[in-house]
């Protein structure tokens, strides 16, 4: 009954949101990012899925099949997607500079603080299945990038990257993931947005982990 209940407090959440994005110049989301449109709909691609967010509704949905099926979003996805589109700042851009989601400089503590436990329970779930996480990467889009036993730049979304690194554990270090993004992250989304935008990662890095081996075992 509680898992039901959080279930449906997050689709309340998901769809409320749905309803402020309507109340947010789509004009100036479209000119911000780029974006592709038509009357209909906004296009915008997140960790190299397309979605789709309707203009009329809100609603936010996903297809592998150029949409002639979808998905409804789930609320990580959707939320990211409202934060970015609705509470970017005006003028956001990319520093260049590389920076460690724990060691953000406005930011004291939070889930995704350094050596918390997030991360380690991440790096424990990926531990000894480093070749299968550079393949997931990969389907995503990654580039490959040096240190660690798999390392890759992912766009996040096409106009703001973000870096994965992942160490085996060994004798002496238990298994250990990093991730890094722009030192500018928080003039496109909240910190607790970016926290629902990991975890869809890595939420999508272990679904591919599991469809690999799946075709493996077939």
């Amino acid at each position: 009954m509680q898992k039901k209940t959080e279930s449906s407090n997050y689709e309340k959440m998901k769809n409320n949101m749905a309803a402020v994005f309507l109340q947010y110049d789509q004009e100036t989301m479209i000119r911000r990012f780029a974006l592709e449109q038509d009357a209909d709909s906004l296009f915008l691609t997140f960790l190299n899925r397309p979605y789709r967010i309707s203009r009329a509704t809100g609603q936010v949905a996903w297809s592998d099949d150029s949409f002639q099926t979808e998905h409804e979003a789930g609320y990580n996805e959707a939320m990211t997607i409202y934060d970015v589109l609705c509470n970017s700042k005006e003028n956001c851009c990319l520093s260049g500079e590389w920076i460690n989601v724990g060691s953000l400089s406005t930011i004291r503590g939070g889930t995704l603080a350094k050596g918390g436990d997030f991360f380690q329970n991440a790096g424990k779930a990926f531990d000894g299945q480093a070749e299968a996480l550079a393949h997931a990467c990969e389907v995503l889009g990654g580039r490959k990038k040096p240190k660690g036993d798999a390392a890759y730049e992912l766009d996040l979304f096409p106009f703001l990257p973000i870096l994965l690194r992942f160490w085996e554990s060994d004798e002496e270090f238990p298994a250990s993931l990093q991730i890094l993004t722009d030192k500018n992250i928080l003039d496109y989304m909240h910190y607790e947005t970016l926290m629902f935008a990991i975890i869809h990662l890595l939420e999508r890095l272990k679904e591919e982990m599991e469809r690999k081996e799946e075709i493996q075992r077939k």
